[in-house]
């Protein structure tokens, strides 16, 4: 099983449009951001006066005392008390139209191609599930530390066989993103991934 260099002549050829670097580099920029803004999970949280425990109770009476009149035991200057102003749980989600979507997925592919980054295999599969024997049908491929490799679906058994190897990321050609693209050192396409790229790149 051999890699050949996938080239811009070849991804015309499988109908995967792309673009140059003249053009997409803010589609790029906004999906990566968007990426990041929504692995953030907005919990973080602070209980008002109306949130922490405690009674209603006037802590001591209006007059007389010679301290400040206060009411319940629970407002913000006292010990136990809420928080004024603090954290509430926050939606950072954002969205990303399918053009700018699609058209950062053309750039990226675009600069990877020509970067000579990106091979093909006819396909891809470790039957016996084995680390060792995935790990040696990679190094069969490439000589690059974080690899991702890119096909239309996996058997259980190559997953079996690559879920502990950190270095390489196995994704459908359906779900794989900008992000893992852009982190991978080389990028291995299976033959059977074509279609589904250029349909996404249409």
């Amino acid at each position: 099983m051999s890699a050949n260099t996938f080239t811009l002549e070849a991804a015309a050829a499988a109908n995967i449009q792309l673009v140059g670097s003249d053009k997409g580099s803010q589609a790029v920029h906004d999906l990566i951001v968007a990426y990041q803004a929504n692995r953030r999970t907005g919990s973080a949280n602070s209980k008002t006066r109306a949130e922490v425990s405690g009674n209603n109770k006037k802590i001591f009476r209006q007059k007389g005392t010679g301290n400040a009149r206060h009411g319940d035991k629970r407002a913000p200057i006292f010990v136990g008390g809420g928080v004024v102003f603090g954290p509430r749980p926050c939606d950072y989600t954002k969205k990303v139209n399918k053009s700018t979507r699609r058209l950062a997925l053309r750039r990226v592919l675009g600069d990877l191609i020509a970067a000579s980054k990106v091979s093909t295999v006819s396909e891809f599969s470790v039957a016996d599930g084995k680390t060792k024997s995935f790990i040696k049908a990679v190094k069969d491929l490439t000589d690059a530390r974080k690899v991702l490799i890119v096909a239309a679906s996996f058997d259980e058994s190559t997953y079996l066989a690559g879920r502990n190897v950190q270095e390489v990321l196995l994704m459908t050609a359906a779900e794989v993103n900008i992000e893992q693209l852009m982190n991978a050192d080389a990028v291995i396409l299976v033959d059977n991934a074509l279609e589904t790229l250029a349909s996404r790149t249409a």
